[in-house]
């Protein structure tokens, strides 16, 4: 859910040879109900908190698909 301007997500893979950072792009894309290639990570990679490039949505359309999305 969100946490002020940053979406919380959890994911049980492990930050291990970039599987946690591959498991959040995954569930933010079937989120948002985009291909796994329109969500990617930009920067954080190694930390808990990452910033995600996401194409062809606005961050309007970001914020109406995440709150129709199952929880």
């Amino acid at each position: 859910g969100w946490l002020g301007d940053a979406l919380k997500v959890r994911v049980s893979a492990p930050p291990e040879r970039g599987r946690a950072n591959a498991a959040v792009e995954e569930l933010v894309a079937v989120a948002l109900g985009l291909p796994r290639d329109g969500v990617r990570i930009v920067a954080g990679f190694g930390s808990s908190r990452k910033i995600l490039e996401i194409s062809g949505l606005s961050e309007a359309e970001v914020r109406q698909r995440l709150a129709q999305a199952p929880p």
